[in-house]
């Protein structure tokens, strides 16, 4: 079953059973895949629809440190549930020893050096990470292994 699938059945059950922050988070979900479907002309794929959702979660992480410095107590416990409904349609994340391998083998691949050729790494890594591991964490293993 595709992703976009599983969240239209999702939305339909979470619709049955009166569930507001999750048939609001896929009706979101759903209506940012419609809209680039439709400015792109293509049908989105799983991994398309997977940054998507990546997307999403980093802008609520923002917010939340907004609305905690704000004291918005609700706004974070809302935010909170929101990132947790999203991150459950994203595959199982990497583990550091899993992240360390793939960075070795774009290492490899490319005969990185120095920082200068951090770029490149960081492009095959980025493929092969997305939506199973922190953009930022990725980075500053990629920072690490390229000084040591």
């Amino acid at each position: 079953m595709s992703l976009k699938d599983l969240l239209a059945e999702d939305l339909k059950t979470a619709m049955k059973n009166k569930e507001l922050t999750r048939k609001n988070v896929i009706t979101m979900i759903r209506s940012s895949v419609k809209q680039i479907e439709v400015d792109e002309r293509k049908d989105l794929l799983d991994d398309d629809v997977i940054q998507i959702i990546v997307k999403q979660i980093k802008q609520r992480k923002d917010a939340l440190e907004s609305f905690r410095n704000g004291g918005r107590n609700d706004l974070v416990e809302q935010t909170e549930a929101e990132i947790s409904i999203l991150e459950t349609y994203l595959p199982e994340p990497l583990s550091e020893e899993e992240l360390h391998l793939i960075i070795q083998k774009a290492i490899d691949e490319t005969g990185a050096q120095s920082m200068k050729d951090m770029g490149s790494v960081m492009s095959i890594v980025k493929k092969e990470t997305q939506g199973k591991a922190d953009g930022k964490v990725v980075s500053q293993l990629v920072r690490q292994k390229l000084q040591s």
